[in-house]
């Protein structure tokens, strides 16, 4: 008999670019590698997918319409109610599992900084995740993490065994972020030229620390390259554009809150820098994003970060602006030194493929059924 798995693809209509990355990524390389399974994707808008992946047109791909709802209804009646009628053998989630199911249950947690670092999120959330993650933890067939920090996060909080939780990393997309001088007409409309900007990707929020990379940008000198800012407004986003304003930075320092996905790898490439002093990641995509684009990083020394980057880029602390003006000052000022970090940069990235966890993933489906 064939094994039918169930997705939960809902994340491709949400905010989290991180987990739309990650499921978008992952299972469109692990359908490539399984012909001898048969895939249930359930989202509000299957079509989409066809416009995103040749592979999920693939004959042993379902795409399952599951319209939009809250996420109580979406767990606890619609994904069980659709794994009931497609007679699923596992149904694999993100963050959250629902339970009772008439199948095993698999989730994949990307992170728990709602339970290590509740003061950036909304207390809601963190009500919410810490009482359904829990369930997830305990009932799952197999967890999986998106990274070892991540793991050992899950493990020491939910007291999950060794064997029930593994590690599939995330991976980056090297069709699209990719070196060189392609797409340089694109920036024009933006007002950059290529090599002339710091940049930084991720939500507009506090975790994100925007207002640390601030605050350094502004102990640079005035003709210092423009710095550019790319994400969406998100939690407590107005600290941002406050900071900007308190420092009358506007005209240096320039928002895009609306990035296309053929514009983000043009504006990774050309960068002459990528800043990301986030307080706290499971992962961290973006720094990944610009390692595998050639730019030099400078990252934040906490959590899942250094993981990603290891000694391929300059590793501060979140919490001090001067080492992070000095980092930049200095790297703006040595061609040399940014392109020997983006050369060992770009070779750590390759490490960090999707087939890898792909292979894993389905290897860990197969041992579930007993096959």
């Amino acid at each position: 008999m064939r094994l039918k798995i169930g997705i939960d693809f809902h994340v491709l209509d949400g905010k989290f670019q991180g987990s739309r990355t990650h499921v978008l990524e992952l299972f469109s390389r692990l359908i490539a590698q399984s012909p001898d399974i048969d895939f249930y994707l359930f989202l509000d808008k299957p079509e989409l997918l066809l416009t995103l992946s040749s592979t999920f047109s693939a004959s042993n791909v379902h795409r399952i319409r599951m319209p939009q709802a809250n996420p109580l209804k979406r767990l606890y009646w619609q994904l069980p109610r659709l794994a009931r009628k497609y007679e699923l053998d596992i149904l694999h989630t993100q963050y959250i599992l629902p339970w009772p199911l008439s199948c095993l249950g698999i989730v994949t947690i990307h992170d728990v900084l709602f339970e290590t670092h509740p003061e950036y999120f909304e207390w809601i959330f963190v009500l919410r995740s810490r009482v359904l993650m829990r369930v997830a933890a305990k009932y799952a067939a197999h967890v999986f993490a998106v990274s070892e920090f991540s793991r050992s996060e899950i493990k020491r909080l939910y007291g999950i065994p060794e064997s029930r939780i593994s590690v599939a990393l995330n991976g980056a997309d090297f069709t699209r972020f990719i070196p060189g001088k392609e797409g340089e007409h694109l920036l024009k409309k933006r007002g950059l030229v290529s090599g002339g900007y710091i940049l930084s990707v991720g939500r507009l929020e506090p975790r994100k620390n925007h207002r640390l990379l601030v605050e350094a940008y502004a102990m640079l000198d005035k003709e210092a390259l423009p710095l550019v800012l790319i994400g969406q407004p998100d939690f407590q986003f107005d600290d941002v554009f406050t900071t900007i304003t308190r420092l009358n930075l506007w005209g240096r320092v320039h928002v895009f809150e609306d990035v296309s996905d053929i514009e983000l790898p043009v504006l990774y490439r050309h960068a002459c820098l990528f800043v990301y002093p986030a307080f706290a990641e499971g992962f961290g995509m973006p720094p990944l994003e610009a390692m595998a684009s050639g730019v030099p990083v400078i990252v934040s020394n906490t959590t899942a970060i250094p993981e990603v980057v290891g000694d391929a880029g300059v590793l501060i602390s979140p919490y001090e602006v001067a080492p992070l003006a000095a980092a930049m000052k200095q790297l703006l000022a040595d061609p040399l030194e940014r392109i020997r970090l983006s050369c060992v940069g770009h070779e750590r990235a390759l490490s960090f493929n999707w087939d890898a966890p792909a292979r894993q993933v389905r290897e860990r489906y197969l041992a579930a059924m007993g096959r």
